[in-house]
């Protein structure tokens, strides 16, 4: 699997440097926000009250007994397809290899008894693996299993047809979870990870039609990946890659390090809806090289302070949101839902910043600086097409590029009180902005053409929507700060229709 460099910042060299004390937080560096509680709006507490089990075994099943180690792979391996496995109460164990952990077969069904754990004693990798399809897991907990970087105790081969539900899945290293197509993952606790509560990764082929509904969220990350690989982009609550179809419903994300939900890399048709996301280091959302998404009805609270109080004590004039567009938007050939990213009646409450629209011009199909260096964009599917002549006339010249446009910002709510979020500035900012193309010495988008693409040429707009608090807008690059009559104004024109309460709070 890729490790992926965030492109947050700018090059060093157009950087803006700025005193500690400008920031005006004065917080210890790292620190993370005191763990949330459950939330007054109506959300998925998974943790606190897992579902139990069936007390008994259902008709026909095979009975599971925690005494003899081994039993579980053992009497799988020796069940045939689509056999439903009852697991008794107490801690069931596997051998003591690295490598035994169960493998399904078609259909095949788990079912935990109220108290039923299986625990890989920080020996066993992998939990369940292989590529059977269509197996389900239920009112299983699962834990100490001690996945590599990147990989996951859970469905380790990305197996299609999975549904995971009513499970705790916790305290083990790498992902809780990995997914397939058509994976059904709900009403299931997903908690303290080393890495992530699941990484929607399949290496060969794209992942389809998965659904991540109702689920808690929480922890993940626990091995701060990002400080053990600075820059490597894989950390956070979920990960989803090259996935074509998704519908993330209803889920309580929170108190992860790194971003609560990250979709990185060809990604398109996402549905965020009716989620609570808070309290999360880093962004509440990224949505990165990717397409075509709804993003609706959540709630979007104490995201990205540490994260973001970071750079900014290190005199990082970027606008670091706390939910992210970077290279990313609607694209009408591209099958989907819909044909734009909508962003609507969400209501963001004390995060640090809000929304930002960001391209890097430098990073398109093809470019070295292109951290995504195996993928090209889904409308040219041959990087090496991306070279030049060609790629600077169309259809190329347009097809070559991840562009952030057709988003559609509207019917939201934006609450700022800076006292809550303890900072005096640069926690205050909504933005779509681009740098000056400078890399390769062959790219056709040198200079400005892209910040001026994604200012006022691809269709970005906010409207009618609701702020409060003393808000900021960053257009074009980040020394261009605005109030919001210059942001209303002529040239940029966003936010028609929209209200501005300056004072503090909500």
């Amino acid at each position: 699997m890729r490790i992926k460099w965030r492109h947050w910042a700018w090059p060093a060299a157009t950087l803006a440097t700025a005193l500690l004390a400008a920031t005006g937080c004065d917080s210890t560096p790292g620190a993370r926000p005191k763990p949330t509680a459950a939330p007054s709006t109506s959300v998925a507490r998974v943790c606190a009250a897992p579902a139990a089990g069936p007390a008994k075994a259902p008709a026909g099943a095979v009975t599971v007994d925690p005494a003899v180690a081994g039993d579980l792979a053992t009497k799988t391996k020796n069940s045939p397809p689509n056999t439903t496995f009852w697991l008794r109460p107490g801690t069931h164990r596997l051998d003591p290899d690295r490598y035994a952990q169960v493998i399904p077969k078609k259909g095949d069904s788990y079912l935990g008894a109220p108290g039923a754990v299986l625990d890989g004693r920080r020996t066993n990798q992998y939990a369940f693996g292989g590529t059977a399809p269509d197996v389900t897991i239920r009112y299983l907990t699962v834990q100490g299993f001690v996945a590599p970087h990147d990989e996951g105790v859970v469905n380790h081969d990305s197996a299609d047809g999975w549904v995971i539900e009513h499970a705790t899945i916790q305290n083990n290293s790498g992902a809780a979870l990995m997914a397939g197509a058509r994976q059904q993952v709900r009403a299931n606790c997903l908690r303290d990870n080393g890495q992530y509560g699941m990484n929607a990764y399949k290496g060969a082929g794209r992942i389809s039609g998965l659904v991540v509904e109702g689920n808690e969220i929480v922890g993940n990350n626990k091995d701060d990946w990002e400080r053990r690989r600075p820059g490597c982009g894989c950390t956070g609550g979920v990960k989803f890659w090259a996935v074509d179809g998704a519908d993330i419903r209803g889920n309580w994300v929170h108190d992860n390090r790194g971003a609560g939900l990250w979709a990185d890399t060809n990604n398109n048709d996402f549905l965020v809806e009716d989620n609570v996301i808070e309290a999360n280091d880093g962004a509440a959302l990224i949505y990165e090289t990717s397409y075509n998404a709804v993003i609706r009805k959540n709630t979007i609270r104490r995201n990205n302070w540490v994260e973001g109080r970071r750079y900014a004590d290190r005199g990082d004039n970027f606008p670091f949101a706390t939910v992210y567009l970077s290279e990313s938007g609607g694209e009408p050939r591209i099958r989907a839902r819909t044909d734009k990213i909508e962003i609507y009646r969400n209501v963001l409450e004390n995060n640090w910043s809000g929304i930002t629209l960001w391209e890097n011009a430098d990073r398109f199909c093809n470019s070295p600086a292109n951290t995504s260096s195996g993928d090209c964009t889904l409308l040219v599917p041959k990087k090496d097409r991306c070279a030049q002549p060609a790629i600077a006339t169309a259809p190329l010249y347009a097809d070559c590029r991840w562009k952030t446009q057709r988003v559609d910002i509207h019917g939201n709510r934006f609450v700022l009180d800076k006292a809550v979020v303890d900072c005096t500035v640069k926690c205050d900012r909504m933005a779509v902005l681009a740098n000056y193309g400078s890399y390769p010495d062959w790219s056709p988008y040198q200079g400005e053409r892209v910040a001026e693409a994604i200012t006022r040429e691809q269709h970005n707009r906010w409207h009618d929507n609701a702020y409060v608090g003393p808000w900021k807008f960053v257009a074009h690059d980040p020394s261009r700060i605005l109030d919001s009559a210059q942001w209303q104004g002529t040239p940029y024109q966003q936010d028609a229709g929209s209200t501005f309460r300056a004072r503090d709070g909500g």
